[in-house]
């Protein structure tokens, strides 16, 4: 649509949106600068001649940008009304149009609007803090807490109403970590007011990340424009240098999200920190005060988690699986992330089975780490995974071991090279992975050493934080069929990215994606495991698949290199064994019936805001978990629990202090048990 019509008739729309807004101030209106013109021409050139997917600016894309900026600006759809979104809707097909002419302004126009709508709602929500009205939590209502795909609201009553709701459940939430309704006005009331002040210091570089951005991710999600701030701290964030807690971050709604633990790192090794947990506020110390930083942005949180090397850092954090919101407060220490802690590390598990007793050697491999400045300057006893487990190997076989297994479950990648050299320590030669580049070019990898460090049999765990080069090795070695992959979907990720420089900033791009050896690709599926463990975390919550805009599963031709061998013949096997154990084990059953309690919960995103009913669903949630947890003791000869805080106590921990959770001691018990039944078919069959 013409731009000139969109002025025309956009004073029309505005009459009863202008009436909303009277009792509040315009905040300053944003506009692009030059540069941002020169630099979304850059861009739009590098995803035309550089990303793999080839999309055109179009006014399907115009459509497609329009639903992804209004989504990425009020996902809650708390602050725009049915009029904005209506008056939004005259720029459905011009948005291409504007990007191909380097103007920016209907993506600034909107951005503006939002800044109005949050200081028309925060306003709203300061004076409901600072007035003497009570909130009466005796009536029975709730509040929905998804509203992704709510109608959006038509008048200002109703919108006051979903807020006072709003402000309800964050004082009901608040006043049950002991703090009473006073105190819990006076958090909140600092909240919004520092949220004001943070709508005031918007700048125009903020609403260019956020509209390029949204057209970045069209392409697909790994594909982002990082401002000349946000460069540097991508950078440092790549490097591992960063001295704060080793955690992946991202906004989601107002909140912080983890993303994934960096293993081995600060976060990692309290144990209590989980993929999609949400950090709520931030305190620096043992006893500095904790500051709410709900709807921060995601560059200023950073700034107040890291820290100086040593220095402690508290957050308070809601879990993912956590229906009430209960908050828990970690004490994390500060620190780099070291390489020696990410190094595979081996151990032994002994098991007996019809009286004979099997030893199974284990190594757990964190990451796909090699120190390129060691190789560079050419030290020959650089660091590297593969360099490490061969080593490792060559340690447990003198122990004389019956089997291998290599755990990769939250290994979330790295090193592209040592995936391929990795895989080449269990086969003869071939090929590991494909790789298919934007210009349509297919190229393999190969192992071109004939030599094998170890031969018996082997096994790999897998979960679905285990992605990009540990979907290269799994992938690999099932296709080879040299051994069995056990556990669940991997995440997805089959896809390449580069970084290309600009004159402002950067853009890291998606420019290749992986296949394997069969012709499969990686991305979206993943790796599906030969033997299905159950997981708690929800996969259609976690992974590729469950991020809008990722690339499609597809093939390539296949290549040669499969071994002889053809381990499926005995998988049917393996797979019935599995299921007759696991049914009677107390381990699986918990961990069954914890999963299907969780997905209930999941289904039920609305939350009672009387505070006898509240407390008492949280009191029937503990009991819950205590009752499953004591159900599982009971049946494995523990002592049971009186409380949820002393079965943490209780927990194992690993050689750097993280607890070992049941689901987690399972599933490599279990592993054990179905390597041994490998080892025994292939020696009957032999």
């Amino acid at each position: 649509m013409n731009k000139f019509l969109r002025l025309t008739v956009t004073p029309l729309f505005l009459l009863p949106i202008l009436s909303f807004a009277q009792a509040s101030s315009p905040v300053q209106t944003l506009s692009a600068e030059m540069v941002h013109s020169s630099t979304i021409k850059e861009i739009v050139k590098s995803l035309s001649k550089k990303h793999y997917n080839k999309i055109s600016i179009n006014d399907q894309l115009s459509s497609d940008l329009l639903d992804n900026y209004i989504k990425s600006l009020d996902p809650s759809r708390s602050y725009f009304y049915k009029a904005d979104i209506k008056e939004f809707e005259l720029l459905r097909y011009s948005l291409d149009d504007e990007i191909k002419n380097s103007d920016l302004s209907s993506g600034f126009f909107m951005y503006n609007r939002l800044q109005q709508r949050i200081k028309e709602r925060v306003n709203f929500a300061i004076r409901r803090l600072e007035s003497a009205q009570q909130f009466n939590f005796t009536i029975n209502e709730s509040f929905e807490t998804d509203r992704e795909k709510s109608t959006w609201i038509v008048t200002r009553p109703k919108m006051d109403n979903l807020w006072r709701k709003r402000l309800k459940s964050s004082i009901l939430n608040l006043t049950l970590e002991e703090k009473t309704n006073q105190e819990a006005k006076k958090q909140l009331l600092k909240r919004y007011k520092n949220q004001l002040n943070r709508v005031l210091q918007t700048n125009s570089e903020d609403v260019f990340q956020v509209y390029v951005n949204s057209l970045t991710r069209l392409y697909d999600p790994h594909t982002a424009y990082f401002s000349p701030r946000n460069s540097e701290n991508f950078k440092i964030n790549m490097s591992l240098s960063l001295q704060g807690i080793g955690a992946v971050l991202q906004n989601e709604d107002e909140f912080t999200k983890i993303v994934r633990l960096i293993p081995s790192g600060p976060a990692d090794k309290t144990g209590k920190l989980k993929a999609n947990d949400r950090i709520v506020s931030v305190g620096q110390g043992k006893d500095g005060e904790l500051e709410d930083i709900v709807g921060w942005r995601l560059d200023d949180v950073v700034q107040k988690i890291r820290g100086k090397k040593g220095t402690i850092v508290r957050l308070e954090v809601v879990g993912s699986d956590s229906k009430a919101k209960e908050r828990k407060t970690i004490l994390i220490t500060r620190d780099k992330v070291k390489l020696e802690e990410q190094a595979a590390q081996k151990k032994i598990i002994s098991s007996t089975v019809n009286g004979v007793e099997y030893k199974i050697g284990v190594i757990d491999i964190p990451t796909f780490y090699i120190d390129f400045a060691a190789l560079q300057r050419g030290d020959k006893t650089y660091k590297s995974t593969t360099r490490d487990v061969k080593k490792l190997i060559d340690e447990l076989k003198t122990e004389k071991i019956d089997g291998l297994i290599i755990d990769l479950r939250n290994n979330g990648g790295g090193a592209l090279q040592e995936a391929n050299q990795l895989a080449g320590l269990f086969l003869r030669l071939g090929a590991t992975v494909q790789i298919k580049y934007s210009n349509g070019s297919v190229a393999p990898l190969f192992d071109r050493d004939p030599d094998i460090a170890y031969q018996g049999p082997l096994a790999v765990i897998v979960n679905r934080q285990s992605a990009s080069a540990s979907e290269i090795f799994a992938g690999a070695i099932q296709d080879h069929h040299r051994g069995v992959i056990i556990g669940n979907q991997t995440f997805g990720k089959g896809t390449v990215q580069t970084l290309s420089p600009l004159k402002h900033g950067q853009l890291k791009l998606t420019h290749a994606k992986f296949y394997r050896i069969s012709g499969e690709s990686t991305q979206n599926k993943g790796v599906m495991p030969d033997v299905l463990l159950p997981a708690l975390l929800n996969k259609d919550k976690y992974g590729e698949s469950s991020l809008p805009h990722a690339l499609p599963w597809d093939t390539v031709q296949a290549v040669r290199g499969f071994n002889d061998l053809d381990l499926n013949d005995f998988f049917d096997v393996i797979r019935r064994l599995n299921k007759k154990r696991t049914a009677n084990l107390a381990d699986f059953k918990y961990m069954k019936s914890k999963i299907s309690h969780n997905r209930e919960l999941q289904k039920n995103t609305s939350i009672s805001l009387n505070k006898k009913k509240y407390k008492s669903n949280l009191a029937a949630e503990k009991k819950w978990l205590l009752n499953a947890e004591n159900k599982r003791r009971t049946a494995t000869n523990l002592a049971t629990l009186s409380s949820l805080d002393e079965m943490e106590e209780k927990l194992e921990k690993d050689k750097l202090g993280r607890p070992i959770y049941p689901e987690e001691k399972s599933v490599l018990t279990e592993s054990v048990r179905i390597l041994i039944d490998l080892k025994n078919l292939l020696q009957t069959k032999s």
